[in-house]
């Protein structure tokens, strides 16, 4: 019996000393886990490992330093200091900008741009962007426009740099100064002097989401949209960059075509100021601002445009066009090749994929470039009654008569006739 008794408290202490083993183990050292590699190779590819090899391999752990459970919360691992995650974001999007633009047709002397290589337009290794400016104004198919530019993946696009100045047009002094030193920081991507731009954009999304290259980022990485020293070297990743304007007015932007370190190439669209006015009624933004809102305003500015688009066509013929609104919705195809050959961009398939589903029907609410081109211009035609045409018509008689657009001669004529004739910029 004793011998029995003997027996059975020695199998008792050895279980006690194994699970101590065991416990001592696993929970031996509170900041120091031994974690094995987790990377599997492919089992076609696998390799056998002798044992001894198998051995060495598990007795040699990958040590991850924890955070202290101080406070008795869950540790977690050390995060990623911010400078290396801006590393890491800038050189994906490297990679990407380099594999959008395999196969691109550089212009390589066509429309007076030199470039033959990615480096050539690239910010980051001194070379010049292709830079693709819009001057508009409000509700004149910018936006569509925009898009239209924005639809080549190697773009990065300044969306109206100007929205922290409010519903105002830009005519002269004092306004002038300081929306020409935003939009030249922008274009040369110095976003160090930018603080109030950069301060309007986080409670005003879309400073930033239209430029959807970026935008990718900011919504992955809180905060990045809000670092001058980010956006600056984002910025200069690019090849292209596009710009539009709608508070800017023509005679101020023409100091940009007259920067030839920044070699923009402009593009002023019009609109007929009956569409233009019709559009602005569905915003809740303009009825306020007479800038917006008065066809008096809203005409001064259109002869006034007219009359530096005609010295400025003379001054800079291949980095100035003009385009009405009218004109690339009935023939989007056609314009829109022709403009990406002014700019001097290749045709890229994406664009016409923008254009195949942003032509053919309409969807969406009043900001949607989702329509059919074709009829989207027209809409005043029903949309205003007469006495309202009438009198937008009474002052705008100059503005259009220099631009082509038909003055409506009773409410059953305006239904019926074509409101589009030609111009000449003379």
């Amino acid at each position: 019996m004793m011998k029995r008794g003997s027996f059975y408290v020695l199998i008792g202490l050895g279980s006690f000393f194994l699970l101590f083993l065991m416990l001592d183990e696993r929970f031996g050292s509170p900041l120091v886990y031994q974690i094995q590699p987790t990377a599997a190779v492919p089992h076609t590819k696998q390799k056998k490992i002798a044992p001894k090899e198998k051995l060495a391999k598990i007795q040699k752990p990958v040590e991850v330093l924890l955070l202290p459970d101080t406070a008795g919360v869950k540790k977690k691992l050390k995060p990623a200091s911010s400078e290396k995650i801006l590393e890491q974001i800038i050189s994906t999007q490297r990679k990407l900008i380099s594999k959008d633009m395999k196969g691109y047709e550089y212009p390589d002397g066509k429309y007076n741009i030199s470039a033959s290589k990615l480096e050539d337009l690239v910010m980051e290794k001194h070379g010049r962007p292709v830079r693709s400016l819009i001057v508009t104004t409000w509700r004149s198919g910018s936006t569509f426009f925009g898009d239209i530019l924005n639809a080549h993946p190697a773009n990065y696009y300044h969306y109206e740099p100007l929205l922290a100045f409010d519903i105002v047009q830009v005519r002269g002094p004092p306004l002038s100064s300081k929306a020409l030193k935003w939009v030249k920081d922008l274009l040369n991507c110095e976003y160090e002097d930018l603080g109030e731009y950069i301060d309007y954009g986080k409670p005003h999304p879309w400073v930033f989401n239209h430029n959807t290259n970026l935008w990718k980022q900011c919504e992955r990485h809180k905060g990045v949209c809000y670092d001058h020293k980010f956006l600056s070297s984002m910025c200069k990743l690019f090849p292209f960059q596009s710009m539009k304007l709608v508070r800017l007015r023509l005679r101020i932007a023409q100091e940009l075509l007259a920067d030839e370190k920044l070699a923009v190439r402009m593009v002023l669209l019009v609109r007929d100021p009956r569409g233009i006015l019709q559009s602005r009624k569905h915003r809740d933004w303009c009825p306020s601002s007479p800038d917006c809102f008065d066809p008096a305003l809203t005409c001064a500015d259109l002869v006034s445009d007219y009359k530096v688009a005609v010295e400025l066509l003379k001054k800079y013929p291949t980095r100035f066009k003009v385009i009405r609104y009218e004109d690339l919705s009935l023939d989007p195809y056609k314009h829109v090749e022709e403009l990406y050959k002014f700019y001097g961009l290749n045709l890229h398939p994406k664009t016409k994929k923008f254009l195949d589903s942003h032509t053919k029907a309409s969807k969406g609410g009043v900001s949607s470039t989702f329509r059919n081109s074709a009829i989207a211009p027209f809409h005043w035609r029903t949309d205003l009654e007469f006495a309202e045409v009438e009198g937008i018509q009474e002052y705008c008689t100059t503005a259009m008569k220099y631009w082509g657009y038909v003055p409506a001669m009773n409410a059953t004529h305006q239904k019926e006739f074509n409101p589009v004739t030609n111009y000449a910029l003379k």
